[in-house]
């Protein structure tokens, strides 16, 4: 545990030029995404910046992985995933096509919140690991995969069979 944290502060600006925007974007995204709010320009004008420098700050984050190539593979996947989303997004935003926009916006948050599902994944292994022998080095790729997929499976599926788009 005392090797993570060295990790995360020996890396102390970059963690914070990633954290505090992605902090900042799932603030914003209510105000984006409800349409109670829809006739307000702020959020979607912070959204995308943010999201930009979220997704960038990834890239750069994924060069100290603590799950090795694993853990990398995931967040350069799912970080592209989550830029490609941002991307689509904010062009169906310039055509005036919401519903798309709208789409796209939802999976590209869903695949930022994709750290959250992470967490209680690592804290199954985490509570698991005097069973598995599994260390974090081990686990923590694993557990990034199973948790951005669970959120892309989800979001998938509901937006193809639960989705209203009125």
């Amino acid at each position: 545990m005392v090797a993570m944290d060295q990790v995360f502060a020996s890396h102390t600006e970059l963690t914070l030029a990633h954290i505090l925007p992605a902090l900042v974007f799932v603030i914003v995204v209510p105000f984006a995404l409800l349409r109670r709010f829809s006739h307000l320009l702020w959020p979607q004008r912070l959204l995308f910046p943010l999201g930009a420098v979220v997704g960038i700050t990834a890239y750069a984050m994924s060069a100290y992985p603590i799950g090795g190539w694993t853990e990398r593979s995931a967040v350069l996947f799912f970080n592209t995933l989550f830029l490609f989303s941002l991307v689509r997004a904010w062009i169906y935003r310039m055509q005036g096509r919401r519903i798309e926009e709208r789409r796209w916006l939802l999976r590209s948050v869903v695949v930022l919140l994709g750290i959250a599902t992470t967490r209680p994944v690592m804290g199954m292994f985490f509570a698991t690991s005097t069973l598995t022998n599994l260390t974090p080095n081990q686990f923590f790729g694993i557990a990034f995969w199973i948790g951005f997929s669970i959120n892309w499976i989800v979001i998938e599926i509901w937006l193809r069979w639960g989705y209203e788009s009125a």
